[in-house]
């Protein structure tokens, strides 16, 4: 299939405001630099009228895609009746209805006796109340990470992050936890529970006791690194003999990204604390949860709170989401089997060229390249072709794909079929 090029464009061709105004830490928009306008479905559309199939979904925050009809007719019912948006942790007639049908729809069908927290609007206030949870219950300060982790960008969740240029942001020395190494560490030639499990019970080692340990499924920023249903058990395993917790970061991975809701599922493992963000709110809008074990709800009323942890929009269009996508299984099959056609095209494109591999699971699948530099170079020309994809992984050697989950599959042949071109092009640049 050959796909029109666009004209090149640069970050000079966007209002000069941005230069002379918005901070040099701005990162999308050098690499996509248009003025994005509207959006709908997997298609985002700029100043100019050129259109983008959008393979990123905001991080992964638009499982359902950009202005879901079926989300936003409740959501601007809700605002044109004057309804509460703003509550901090007042109980409203939107919290009552998210609780009553997160607990329904998603936590009882899969025998989770989880309490539900809302530490604030994102991803890292979901970590940091449960980095927080996990110390107070334990007493214990020490947190266990994984070698290629990102759990956010506030302090608590960089010292529990992998990637050192963004740890380095910090400013001052991040304590208090312990990478070990994730799954295929070491391409399979060590076993990498070996380590772990020797330091955890020699009393020689320096270790200390460690309050969690937290682990993401697929590891998104660090690379699409999957890690193995074996791996996950035999950590569920490990933790529980040692009375250690275990705190599985779904923010990315989550609400449906790799096929069942929750990503660990397919394990058949129960995390004593869970993450959630970025699409739990289904419509891009700012939320995030705190998931736990009933005997961990030690909080004292208001020792962990924030300012916006009850924003009722967002408590709107999640309780649509779930009344629209997870009443049965259907969009899990539906999901599953879309990533299976990525993989597979994936597959073929990687067969093509020397050094390309395919990674991931369900529908966050991605190439690695040997020559890392590469990477990003295909995400630009994919971009000039007509679509958002980014990088990912500690050396930006991973092209990861995030299409909406409600993505056709036409959208998603097309969106293959210029990531295609958009490899043969610079490989052979």
């Amino acid at each position: 299939m050959s796909l029109a090029i666009m004209a090149p464009l640069s970050e000079a061709d966007l209002p000069e405001v941005y230069a002379s105004v918005e901070s040099e830490v701005r990162s999308y928009c050098r690499g996509w630099p248009a003025v994005m306008e509207s959006a709908q479905g997997s298609w985002v559309t700029d100043t100019s009228g050129r259109r983008y199939l959008d393979f990123f979904a905001g991080a992964g925050a638009l499982n359902y895609g950009h202005n879901n009809p079926a989300l936003k007719r409740p959501l601007l019912e809700y605002l044109a009746s004057d309804g509460i948006v703003h509550s901090l942790d007042v109980a409203t007639s939107a919290k009552t209805e998210f609780l009553q049908a997160f607990e329904r729809q998603i936590l009882r069908p899969r025998g989770l006796d989880y309490k539900v927290q809302f530490p604030g609007p994102t991803g890292a206030n979901s970590v940091e109340a449960a980095l927080k949870l996990a110390r107070k219950v334990t007493g214990r300060e020490s947190i266990i990470s994984f070698t290629n982790a990102f759990h956010g960008m506030t302090l608590g969740a960089l010292s529990v992050t992998g990637n050192s240029m963004k740890r380095a942001g910090a400013g001052i020395p991040l304590v208090h936890a312990t990478p070990m190494p994730y799954d295929n560490y070491f391409d399979g030639v060590t076993e990498d529970f070996h380590w772990f499990e020797r330091v955890l019970d020699d009393s020689g080692s320096g270790l200390n006791r460690p309050a969690a340990v937290i682990v993401e499924t697929v590891q998104g920023e660090g690379g699409l690194n999957v890690a193995r249903i074996e791996w996950l058990q035999a950590l569920e395993k490990l933790c529980h003999k040692r009375d250690i917790l275990l705190i599985v970061d779904d923010v990315q991975m989550g609400c449906g990204r790799t096929g069942p809701f929750f990503s660990f599922e397919e394990a058949g493992i129960v995390p004593d604390i869970v993450t959630l963000s970025k699409s739990i709110s289904g419509y891009g809008l700012p939320m995030a949860l705190t998931l736990f074990r009933r005997d961990l709800d030690v909080w004292a009323p208001g020792e962990h709170n924030g300012t916006f942890r009850g924003h009722n929009p967002a408590f709107i269009t999640a309780t649509q989401a779930i009344k629209t996508y997870w009443q049965s299984s259907d969009f899990t099959d539906a999901t599953v089997g879309k990533g299976e056609f990525m993989r597979a095209r994936l597959e073929e494109i990687a067969a093509e060229h020397d050094g390309v591999s395919a990674r991931g699971r369900g529908m966050a699948q991605g190439l690695k390249f040997e020559a890392t530099e590469l990477a990003s170079q295909v995400c630009r020309a994919a971009f000039d072709r007509g679509a958002l994809m980014e990088t990912s992984g500690p050396s930006d050697e991973v092209v990861k794909l995030l299409p909406p989950l409600t993505a056709s599959r036409d959208e998603l042949e097309t969106g293959l079929d210029i990531l295609a071109e958009a490899v043969t092009a610079t490989v052979s640049a």
